[in-house]
């Protein structure tokens, strides 16, 4: 082959043919071995191609450029901020914050009255004693005199613990948070916060220290409505701001990190504990800055505050109208805006919002009158002394829409701080009772022999029958029933009206304590971390009437959750805040709600409220349901009851007048003990009957229950029954195995908190709760 031809090949070949060599054999031998060749190249050609691919990536992310654009962001942020630092000024002050009310006092220095619409008054900082200055300093920020007003490193601490779950931190300097108080709003977002750290840089370099600190603790929120230092020593002490001991400066320090959570009248344990570790906190750091002498601050003891007074103008129930509505519109403020309890607090307080209530001026002059009719007038406290430890409280609830129409919160706003509408320390008692049979109709629960649980099931009313489980063995609860009667074989029926503690103790292990409480969290109560113990069976866990209200609002709306209301509307700057809809989804089943209505009318025709209710001559023909309870040791006592368009919570409290403790009701208005069937039922009727529609009948689907068929009621016997029963009939156990250790502990809203008790007791039906801390009964009250 020629020169020419081999070109020629290779063009066709599409590659460069190696050149001949000696050891090459014939001309076809050598265009193969060039072949293996040109694809050897090829092959090492891709991999370097590879390799290149690799080394550009290299190239693009070195440790050099990612260094390099990191500090180009940087220096960025601070050419950002070097013109952000420029162009804010400093504002003038949120006139909001510079307000003030008149302050009207009696020549002994007590407040008279308060003319404004917000409590403040501000001092100059030279009217509060140096050693109270440096419990804020101490509590808030330490490094206060010397920093330049930011500090960077807290703020990423913040958001770090706040990021990674360990709660909300404070990252914030003095001055910090008065310029936001004074300058800027509450609003959470970016621009508000950047605008925050330059305006506090500014602020820092041009006004003295002492300033800062003055307007701090003059435009700070401490809780009661107070805002300032002055108001809050005034609220929280009696006493002005001059007069404030250490201890109790350190108290009013250690409130601002969370005014709600740690004002000792509201608070609960948990919030007693955690103030209280901050009120040692603030000392343990004066002692370390050398503002106070470790001997003296080793006698130091915790200044209880004073209990609460209501400012004038809030006479009568206007308070608790005014206090529900508020706490109302931050719970869903917190729930939306997802802002804190204070934060929220801080935001309705005095800042323009309108609200309409849904209280009827009609049925609210109704009850207040039947409370009077029924009840104060008939106590005579300088007689007894225990007709001074007498609370009513009451709660009005329309079933179709939710609507709070009426609401009795106690005597007067401004003598009785705390509702006792909204209250839930005390036990709800037997009116919890038709919570257990609604759970046992929902859950199509059987007794311990396979019967499934209705209206016409029969159990042994036995009092101190022990409580079985599903495997015939004791589970260490033998309640007695009222009077100790002994009621033999009875129906759920009877056993609901004549409130048999026995046959509902069963019936609540039987269908399983777990799914009870579910069933009441579901009607609106507030169960907590309540553990499914047989002993709330009985009604031990604390309720408020308005809770109560919604519970039985849901029974008679067939199964669709009420949760009551008194906010109609509420508008700030003329725009309105949405509220939740009152009525919510169905949560029981309307066949076992309406069978719970018919068998709590057999309560009124023939059982506890017989005499005060189904008697009453006003009643005019309208179908009524309801349910009467009466705690242990007579502390409390409750009527329950609705008709078709109205459901209404009555409660009767035993609190003692002097340290707010539970007290019990015996000899109350010279009776031996008071029931739901007294003065309760008779509130609820006088009022009822005298403001509900004509709407006279429940339209139930059901065929169970006393307002569809009668009820067989066996007469009491001294002597336990020998009739057969569902469950065993066995003697009671001296000691029982399992009782609760405490009773479960709950945060009244509005009234002191109390402890659990500590003694146990061989049938656990209703223990009561006496206070942690109780407020100084030698107080100016």
């Amino acid at each position: 082959m020629g020169r020419a031809e081999e070109r020629r090949a290779r063009q066709r070949g599409g590659r460069r043919a190696a050149p001949p060599t000696r050891s090459s054999g014939t001309p076809s031998e050598g265009l193969a071995t060039g072949g293996r060749a040109a694809a050897r190249k090829a092959a090492a050609r891709g991999k370097k191609g590879a390799k290149n691919g690799k080394s550009g990536i290299r190239r693009l992310f070195t440790w050099k450029k990612i260094l390099g654009t990191f500090f180009a962001f940087c220096l960025l942020g601070i050419g950002a901020f070097v013109v952000m630092y420029m162009m804010i000024d400093v504002p003038k002050g949120n006139a909001k914050a510079q307000e003030q009310s008149n302050i009207y006092k009696y020549s002994n220095g007590s407040v008279m009255a308060r003319e404004g619409d917000t409590n403040r008054e501000i001092v100059d900082l030279s009217e509060v004693p140096k050693p109270v200055q440096r419990t804020f300093v101490a509590a808030e920020n330490k490094t206060f005199y010397t920093d330049a007003g930011v500090d960077f490193k807290g703020i990423a601490r913040g958001l770090f613990n706040t990021l990674s779950g360990k709660g909300k931190q404070g990252g914030s300097t003095i001055t910090q948070q008065y310029v936001k108080n004074y300058y800027l709003d509450q609003d959470q977002t970016v621009t508000r916060k950047l605008k925050e750290l330059v305006i506090s840089l500014k602020v820092d370099r041009e006004t003295p220290k002492d300033d800062i600190l003055a307007g701090y603790i003059n435009t700070s929120y401490y809780g009661r409505g107070a805002y300032g230092i002055q108001a809050a020593a005034q609220d929280y002490y009696r006493v002005d701001a001059k007069k404030l001991s250490v201890e109790q400066g350190a108290y009013l320090a250690a409130l601002l990190q969370a005014p709600s959570q740690y004002d000792w009248a509201a608070a609960s344990d948990t919030g007693k504990k955690l103030v209280t570790a901050r009120w040692n906190y603030v000392l343990d750091n004066m002692v370390q800055q050398g503002w106070l002498d470790k001997t003296e601050r080793d006698k130091m003891t915790f200044p209880f505050p004073k209990e609460p007074k209501a400012a004038p103008g809030m006479e009568g129930q206007k308070g608790y109208f005014i206090k529900l509505a508020k706490q109302q519109l931050e719970k869903q403020l917190v729930a939306k805006e997802g802002i804190t309890q204070d934060e929220a607090e801080a935001r309705v307080e005095n800042s323009g919002w309108t609200f309409t209530l849904n209280i009827d001026k009609k049925k609210q002059a109704q009850l207040e009158k039947a409370v009077k009719t029924q009840l104060t007038s008939q106590l005579d406290p300088k007689k007894r002394k225990v007709d001074k430890n007498v609370q009513a409280g009451a709660a009005s609830v329309d079933p179709k829409t939710g609507k709070i129409v009426a609401l009795y919160g106690g005597s007067d706003y401004t003598k009785h701080y705390f509702s006792n509408a909204n209250r839930t320390d005390y036990q709800p008692a037997s009116t919890f009772k038709p919570v257990i049979l609604a759970a046992a109709l929902e859950n199509a629960s059987e007794t311990q022999s396979g019967k499934a649980i209705g209206a016409d099931t029969i159990y042994d009313g036995t009092s101190k029958r022990p409580v079985v489980d599903s495997n015939g063995d004791k589970v260490g609860f033998a309640p007695e029933n009222e009077d100790d009667a002994n009621y033999g074989k009875v129906t759920v029926q009877t056993a609901m009206d004549k409130s048999i503690n026995s046959v509902f103790a069963q019936m609540g292990v039987d269908v399983g304590m777990d799914k009870v409480l579910a069933t009441a969290t579901k009607l609106g109560m507030d169960t907590g971390k309540l553990r499914p113990l047989p002993a709330y069976t009985l009604g031990t866990m604390g309720a408020s009437p308005i809770q109560m209200a919604g519970v039985y609002a849901t029974l008679d709306n067939h199964g669709k959750q009420v949760t009551p209301s008194i906010i109609k509307s509420a508008e700030q700057g003329g725009t309105e805040f949405r509220m939740p809809d009152p009525i919510g989804e169905q949560v029981i089943s309307r066949k076992a709600a309406d069978t719970v209505t018919s068998v709590l009318t057999g309560v009124v025709d023939d059982g506890t409220a017989k005499k005060a209710v189904q008697q009453n001559p006003a009643r005019d023909g309208r179908k009524v349901a309801g349910k009467t309870g009466t705690s242990d040791d007579n502390k409390s006592a409750w009527f329950t009851g609705y008709t078709p368009d109205l459901v209404t919570s009555v409660g009767l409290f035993g609190e003692d007048y002097k340290t707010h403790g539970q007290s019990k009701l015996y000899n109350t208005a010279g009776l031996d003990r008071v029931n739901g069937g007294g003065f309760p039922a008779e509130i609820w009727a006088a009022y009822t009957f005298g403001v509900a529609g004509k709407n006279t009948k429940f339209d139930l689907d059901t065929d169970q229950g006393a307002a569809v068929q009668p009820s067989w009621t066996p007469s009491p016997s001294a002597t336990p029954s020998e009739t057969p029963s569902e469950t065993p009939s066995e003697t009671p156990s001296e000691t029982p195995s399992e009782t609760p250790s405490e009773t479960p502990s709950q945060t009244p809203s509005q009234s002191p908190s109390q402890s659990a008790p500590t003694g146990q007791q061989s049938t656990p039906v209703e223990t009561s709760t006496s206070p942690l801390n109780p407020f100084d009964p030698n107080a100016d009250q």
